[in-house]
């Protein structure tokens, strides 16, 4: 017997309570979810935070700078 589910593992869903607790590293300032890009956005700082299996990444060496 061999282990072949190939079913798609669901995406770890973020806390948005944390949004309470956490600031931007580079500028102290809020932050912003946005659900459909998995990213906390940091208008502030221009840069965005990836979210990675329902933890925030908050390395400035891994956020994606903003189009202005």
């Amino acid at each position: 017997m061999t282990d072949t589910d190939t079913s798609p593992v669901a995406p770890v869903a973020f806390d948005r309570r944390m949004l309470e607790i956490l600031v931007c590293p580079a500028s102290q300032g809020t932050l912003d979810y946005d659900a459909d890009r998995q990213e906390l956005i940091s208008a502030s700082a221009g840069v965005a935070y990836p979210i990675r299996d329902g933890i925030p990444v908050m390395l400035m060496d891994e956020a994606r700078r903003l189009e202005d």
